[in-house]
């Protein structure tokens, strides 16, 4: 009690005197349940004998954007709202956000689609009827647009507004909060009609509309009203018997499930609801809350007298607070918003539009790795002819991935290590490279029926990891290469970190020195190149200058602006620089381009002389071959470099990679080719020389794409070897729910 009593000290000496703190509510009942809790905190203070003032006043207010007009014009001093309009409240009305409610599950909530048993799965939405707890909300429009825009079944041209094409998608909705805009996407709503605005409850955000919220949108599908309703998973928790038997959820696989199966058969997960103020107000929320919260929370010592997060008592719902909040986080002042909501769900709420239409939704921002890769994609702008293209720089293809996430840049291609990172950061396929094969079969179906195709992952391919050295270096074999110099395309590159690490550290046995592949290669080899690593994977390499010294902070670069970066570059690292100096005993890369490279370092005057027949690969086996017996010679097959985006904009990348593709691809009499490097002083520059056409692989998983055994490789490897990318990831608020 003591505990108590102090904290109250603390808040009132906070607020000026004679000030109440100001909740804002959106039904009578939550005026109900307000006014209980004001009693009660009168009622366990002994201060409140002394005062004429009430520790709270309830404010009453039309809907969730009269909530956050009163608390910007100081009227009213906080309120609990959804994500997508605590997103709103920040970044448009520039409120601050104080606390998330945290449930069994933290913050996070499912996105769920539920329909009457039979009738419906989530391939035959186009043309039914909806219900959605609330327009831009997470679990009612974000999640479940974002799904279907992903997946290319909602039509979106931005130019339009987002509620238009959803108009043009469903038969007839109810959105709460949707506006007038979109007449259709109110139609089955049933709040009270009237020219009087405190009257006119239609289709607003406010228990006044009886399809309102979670709650709501479930009770107009129970009523038949609608086929469909998007609500989140914290209402099906409270699911009666006979709900269970007649409904069921619609999985994103086409399948359904029970009620019960939300966490595996859901459209996405995002943020819950949290708590909003004014930015000058942002120490007394916090400390308000942390009182009542200590007062009337689940351990409460006053929640006897009353109870936060239970509506029961006053004939509701989700009254204040959600009833299924466990406790509330408090948060610090001044928090990034992406860093409350997520990296992911604020790039889905900027890619659905909700800072009104930007230059950024028009355009594509393509994250290029070096200033070789940086001009070939201005000169791919230059040459385009349809979506504007935008040419970002970055230092290396985890600061691409984390950008993507970030919704500073939209695409970039990336080998098979850095296919399987970004894809467990979130991001998504929208295009494979082709190598051969199937692709000038692909390529010539395309170009006579004009129809995009869909090749099979089996059907791309692969490129081979190969180990080279120079002919004349008799002695060196797959067995003997500890303590050498080593060249290595770059870090967690397919062919020079990850497969390789079969044949060198990984055969070293599972002892816990080897387990971390990054610091078992620093003692592995003597000295080396791995473009992005440190140490002694570092001191062979030489930068962007023949001048050792020059630009040193090129020297060891994750990009094209070292040297000894890529395919090119761990050849170039093998035979030396011009001078002859800085070279390795052996290189490891892909077999791809591995003949043109080895022609084109005489032709570009790197080192003059070398052929074929000057170097050699060395096969798991111990012995020597050819370079062109590569397919008999080798460390293991790589899958196909991959485009990849965030999921709400692979339409976008999709059609303007094919839309490239077809003006610019390989076609001779282009001035500009899409797969071709030379012409930039580079190799590889933003997709592989040998790739012969871009394959859609939207209707893949990246998981599909890299293949069984490449995946369990790279989780076994990263499962021990930290990756800062990895870690950033991790923080995204929804990506687990240990929150």
């Amino acid at each position: 009690m003591k505990t108590a009593i102090l904290i109250v000290l603390i808040i009132f000496s906070s607020l000026s005197s004679g000030k109440k703190f100001r909740w804002c509510t959106l039904s009578d009942l939550e005026q109900r349940k307000c006014a209980e809790l004001a009693k009660a905190l009168t009622a366990v203070l002994p201060l409140a004998t002394a005062t004429s003032f009430a520790r709270i006043s309830c404010i009453r207010a039309h809907n969730t954007y009269d909530c956050i007009d009163k608390i910007r014009a100081n009227k009213a001093d906080a309120a609990s709202l959804d994500a997508g309009d605590v997103y709103s409240a920040v970044k448009l009305y520039g409120l601050a956000v104080v606390a998330k409610e945290i449930y069994d599950e933290g913050n996070c909530v499912f996105a769920v689609a539920v329909a009457k048993r039979g009738t419906l799965d989530i391939q035959r939405l186009r043309g039914v009827r909806s219900c959605h707890n609330g327009a831009r909300w997470t679990s009612g429009w974000n999640i479940p647009f974002g799904f279907l825009l992903a997946r290319n079944d909602l039509s979106w041209d931005e130019a339009q507004p987002l509620s238009q094409a959803i108009s043009e998608y469903f038969n007839a909705s109810c959105i709460p909060g949707v506006g007038v805009a979109a007449p259709r996407l109110c139609a089955l709503c049933q709040g009270q009609k009237s020219y009087v605005r405190d009257k006119n409850h239609f289709c607003e955000t406010s228990s006044n509309e009886p399809f309102y919220d979670s709650e709501g949108a479930f009770r107009c599908l129970k009523e038949g009203v609608a086929d469909v309703a998007f609500l989140d998973h914290l209402r099906i928790l409270s699911a009666t018997e006979s709900e269970e038997q007649e409904y069921e959820l619609l999985c994103p696989d086409g399948s359904t499930a029970e009620l019960s199966e939300y966490s595996t058969c859901n459209l996405g997960k995002g943020p819950g609801r949290g708590i909003v103020t004014r930015n000058n107000f942002h120490k007394i929320t916090n400390k308000f809350l942390s009182m009542i919260q200590r007062l009337f929370g689940r351990k409460g010592k006053e929640r006897a007298r009353f109870e936060l997060f239970t509506s029961a008592p006053f004939g509701g719902k989700n009254l204040l607070f959600r009833d299924a909040t466990q406790h509330l986080q408090l948060l610090e002042e001044q928090l990034e918003i992406a860093y409350v909501l997520g990296l992911d769900y604020v790039a889905l709420l900027k890619g659905l539009g909700h800072e009104g239409s930007s230059l950024e939704n028009s355009v594509v921002r393509w994250c290029c790795i070096s200033d070789a890769e940086l001009h070939k994609c201005e000169e791919w702008a230059l040459s385009i002819k349809s979506d504007p293209l935008v040419c970002v720089q970055a230092t290396s293809m985890t600061k691409c991935i984390e950008m993507i996430k970030s919704s500073e840049a939209d695409a970039v291609t990336l080998d098979a290590t850095h296919v399987y990172i970004a894809g467990r950061c979130g991001l998504v396929p929208v295009a494979a490279e082709c190598y051969g094969g199937d692709c000038a079969q692909a390529a010539e179906i395309m170009e006579k029926t004009g129809k995009l195709i869909h090749v099979k992952h089996k059907a791309l391919p692969p490129v081979y990891a190969v180990a080279l050295a120079k002919k004349s270096a008799k002695q060196i074999n797959i067995h003997n290469l500890k303590g050498r110099r080593s060249c290595h395309s770059h870090l967690y590159s397919p062919a020079g970190w990850l497969l390789l690490s079969r044949h060198t550290v990984g055969a070293l046995g599972n002892d816990t020195q080897n387990c971390d592949i990054g610091s078992a290669y620093q003692n592995y080899f003597w000295k080396g190149c791995m473009p992005g690593a440190d140490g002694n994977m570092c001191k062979v390499c030489i930068g962007d200058s023949e001048v050792e010294g020059a630009r040193v902070s090129s020297r060891c670069a994750a990009g094209h602006n070292e040297h000894y970066y890529g395919n090119m570059g761990a050849l170039r690292c093998l035979v030396g620089n011009p001078s002859g100096r800085s070279f390795g005993d052996v290189a490891f890369l892909e077999h791809s381009n591995l003949l043109q490279n080895i022609e084109d370092l005489d032709s570009s005057g790197w080192a003059k002389g070398y052929t074929a027949l000057d170097f050699e690969l060395l096969c798991p086996d111990g012995t020597r071959a050819a370079v062109t017996e590569w397919p008999g010679c080798h460390l293991g097959p790589i899958p196909p470099s991959t485009v990849m985006t965030r999921p709400v904009t692979v339409t976008k990348i999709y059609d303007f990679l094919m839309q490239s593709q077809e003006s610019l691809g390989s076609k001779l009499d282009s001035e500009f080719q899409l797969f071709q490097s030379w012409k930039f002083g580079g190799s590889d520059l933003l997709f592989k020389d040998a790739t012969q056409y871009l394959v859609p692989a939207s209707h893949l998983s990246y998981q599909e794409i890299l293949g069984d055994s490449f995946i369990q490789l790279a989780e076994s490897v990263f499962n021990c070897t930290p990756a800062g990318i990895l870690d950033f990831c991790k923080q995204d608020i929804c990506a687990s729910s240990s929150n």
